[in-house]
């Protein structure tokens, strides 16, 4: 699936929030090095190189269009580096002190079991922090899979979409990171987003969960679909007089090992 780094970058200021949300809750002093799973255009990566500067960054992504946005960033800090990597073939190395994913783990199906894997790979003191979306039963994403589940479209996108068992519970993540030797904070928060424009919503998701739809269907019949999936949405998230309200639900889990016993 190919990643339209222009596109995801709309609504930046709203989507970087829950990265600072969970970066914050991250308590290493000085750590030596940092991935950043899932980088995207390499933007937010950047400011954890400013941040631990005697640290060695490195942010992965499997687009490449994403790590070529990423590695054009001008002033990127010299302690940071871009690679296009797979997040199922990720292993924490040896000296790896924080490992971050930020909206990555949704995409992958069975992720708490590449979790645990990580979880189990960090050294005592070491960190680990994640966040996906929690909002596949909201309207967003229920009309989406309704509409691709209809009798017009049914054939081009059975089995496209994810659906609302994509993540899990806040108390499920801290379970498994808790059973991995982690002292572990999760909780989660709706932010409620106000969105300017005609059809936001539908711009939104352009950027992420319509990706799949986009990636399957021929030009016009991604302009058919996004027509009845706009008009859904509209209805949905009514534009009020300073915008249109958009909650989105977050999902977060940090934690950092624990000395063997």
């Amino acid at each position: 699936m190919r990643w339209d780094p222009t596109q995801y970058a709309l609504f930046f200021d709203h989507r970087s929030r829950p990265f600072f949300d969970l970066v914050g809750r991250i308590e290493h002093p000085a750590p030596n090095r940092v991935v950043d799973l899932d980088c995207g255009p390499g933007e937010l990566t950047s400011v954890l190189a400013r941040r631990w500067p005697d640290a060695e960054v490195v942010g992965m992504d499997s687009s490449p269009e994403m790590v070529e946005r990423a590695r054009a960033l001008p002033d990127r800090p010299a302690n940071l580096t871009f690679t296009v990597s797979d997040v199922r073939e990720f292993t924490v190395e040896a000296g790896t002190d924080v490992v971050i994913s930020n909206a990555l783990l949704q995409w992958v199906p069975g992720h708490q079991a590449l979790l645990e894997r990580w979880a189990n790979g960090l050294e005592a003191g070491g960190w680990l922090a994640m966040q996906v979306p929690g909002n596949f039963s909201s309207p967003s994403h229920v009309l989406m899979r309704e509409l691709a589940d209809s009798p017009r479209w049914k054939p081009e996108l059975n089995g496209v979409l994810r659906h609302d068992d994509a993540v899990s519970e806040p108390g499920e993540y801290l379970r498994l990171l808790r059973g991995a030797g982690l002292e572990v904070d999760a909780w989660e928060t709706t932010y409620q987003h106000l969105l300017q424009g005609k059809d936001p919503v539908l711009e939104w998701v352009r950027g992420t969960g319509l990706r799949p739809v986009l990636a399957v269907l021929e030009p016009d019949d991604a302009d058919e679909f996004e027509r009845s999936y706009a008009a859904l949405l509209a209805e949905a998230y009514p534009a009020g007089a300073d915008g249109t309200v958009f909650p989105f639900r977050r999902i977060f889990a940090v934690g950092v090992k624990l000395p063997a016993a």
